[in-house]
C-alpha cells in the first residue's frame, strides 16, 4: 500500500482494538476513497459504488461489475469482491469469510431502510452479526491533513480564485444571477477543475440577504451588493471562498457594513491558534458583529473544515465542541444579511499551523468596487 493508505489503515486497526468491534464498515465516498484510493463516485445517497470492510488483518472492497477493474487498478492492495445482485445479497457470505461478529458501520451514510434490510438478511441466512452505529471514526483522522493534503487544498482554491479574476470584467449590469453562477463554473472548469465544491452561489440585490441562495434570472444591477460563493474540487480536494463585491460607487450602508464583517473576519483569523475551541472562535467574530448593532443578522456559524468534502470537521460555530489542532483547514466567514437589502459575506480558508492561522488565498479581502 502507499505509504499514506497504510498509516490511516494502521489507525483505524487501531481503534478497533481499542473496541470490541472487529469489523469497521465503511460506505461514505470521501471515506472509501480516503482509506483505499479507490475513486468510484456513489452518484446520490442511495447509490453505491462500493464499500469497505477493515479488520485486524483483512482490506476488503466489495464493489459491483461497473467498477471491479477500476477498483483493482485504484486500491490493487484490497481484495476486491465483485458482487453481481446486490451488496445485501452477498453480505452474509462476506460477513462469514471474515469471520465477522460485531461489524460497526458509519451511522450517518446507512439508511434505516438498508439497515433493516441488511439485518433482515442476516437473520434469514442464520448469520448471527450485531450491527453497531459508529460515528467519526474516519472523519477525525481527515480533519488532520497532511502537507501533501495542503498543498492539494491550495492548487484547488487557486484554481478557483483565477477563475474568479477573469470573469470580473463581466460582471455588468443586465447580467443574470444564472449568467454570472454559468461563467465563474465555466471558467473553473476551463481552468483544470475535476468539478465543483458545490453549485455556485451567485444573488445580488435583496437576493443576497439569502446566504444560500439559488442563481436565478434576476439581472445585476448598479450599486447593490453582489454575493458569490464558490469553490473548485481538484484532485479529490475542495477550496471554498466567498466575495462580495459592487458595481460602481458603494453607498455609505455598503461601505459600513462591509468594514464590520472584514473586521469581524481579522479578529476571528487573529484568534486562531491551536488548543482554541471552534465556539471560541466564532464568539469573537459575533461579538463585534452585536457590538455594531447588527447581531441578529449574523445567524449561521462562522465556519467549516474543508478537504475531500467541502463540510468536514471541525466546525467553528456557537455549538461547536470542537478544539483546533495543527493541521486543520477551516473556512473563516462571518455575514451581515439584511431582509429587502442584501447581504455582506467574506470567507477564506485557513491552516491552522503550530505557530498560528495561515490564509491559503491570496485574493485580497479588500473592497471590490467594478466601474
Amino acid at each position: 500500500m502507499p505509504n499514506h493508505i497504510t498509516e490511516r489503515i494502521q489507525k483505524i486497526r487501531e481503534r478497533l482494538g481499542k473496541s470490541d468491534i472487529d469489523t469497521f464498515w465503511v460506505l461514505a465516498e470521501e471515506n472509501r476513497y480516503y482509506l483505499s484510493g479507490f475513486r468510484g463516485e456513489d452518484g446520490q445517497f442511495d447509490e453505491s459504488a462500493g464499500v469497505l470492510f477493515i479488520t485486524a488483518d483483512r482490506c476488503v472492497l466489495a464493489t459491483d461489475s461497473r467498477f471491479e477493474l477500476q477498483a483493482g487498478a485504484e486500491a490493487p492492495d484490497f481484495e476486491v469482491v465483485c458482487y453481481r445482485k446486490s451488496l445485501s445479497d452477498s453480505i452474509s457470505e462476506i460477513f462469514a469469510d471474515l469471520k465477522t461478529r460485531k461489524v460497526g458501520f458509519e451511522g450517518v451514510r446507512m439508511s434505516v431502510a438498508q439497515h433493516e434490510k441488511i439485518a433482515g438478511r442476516l437473520k434469514e441466512d442464520g448469520l448471527s452479526v450485531q450491527m453497531i452505529s459508529t460515528e467519526g471514526w474516519v472523519e477525525e483522522l481527515r480533519s488532520i491533513k497532511t502537507e501533501a493534503e495542503i498543498q492539494a487544498i491550495r492548487k484547488a482554491l487557486n484554481l478557483a480564485e483565477t477563475a474568479f479574476s477573469n470573469i470580473l470584467s463581466g460582471i455588468k449590469p443586465g447580467v443574470t444571477e444564472k449568467q454570472l453562477a454559468w461563467a465563474l463554473e465555466k471558467a473553473m472548469r476551463e481552468a483544470g477543475a475535476d468539478g465543483l465544491s458545490f453549485p455556485v452561489i451567485a444573488a445580488a440585490g435583496p437576493n443576497s440577504a439569502l446566504p444560500h441562495a439559488i442563481a436565478g434570472n434576476r439581472p445585476i444591477e448598479a450599486g447593490e451588493p453582489i454575493l458569490l460563493d464558490w469553490g473548485a474540487r481538484l484532485d479529490g480536494y475542495c477550496s471554498d471562498i466567498s466575495r462580495t463585491l459592487i458595481r460602481g460607487t458603494p453607498d455609505k450602508k455598503f461601505q459600513t457594513l462591509y468594514a464590520i464583517v472584514r473586521e469581524a473576519q481579522q479578529k476571528a483569523i487573529e484568534s486562531i491558534r491551536p488548543g482554541i475551541g471552534g465556539r471560541e472562535v466564532d464568539q469573537i467574530a459575533r461579538n463585534h458583529i452585536a457590538r455594531m448593532g447588527y447581531g441578529e443578522y449574523f445567524g449561521h456559524g462562522l465556519g467549516h473544515g474543508v478537504g475531500l468534502r467541502v463540510h468536514e470537521h471541525p466546525r467553528l460555530g456557537p455549538s461547536s465542541d470542537q478544539t483546533l489542532v495543527p493541521g486543520m483547514v477551516a473556512t473563516v466567514e462571518p455575514g451581515i444579511y439584511l431582509p429587502q437589502w442584501g447581504g455582506i459575506r467574506i470567507e477564506n480558508m485557513v491552516w491552522i499551523r503550530e505557530d498560528g492561522p495561515e490564509v491559503l488565498n491570496r485574493l485580497d479581502t479588500a473592497m471590490t468596487c467594478l466601474e
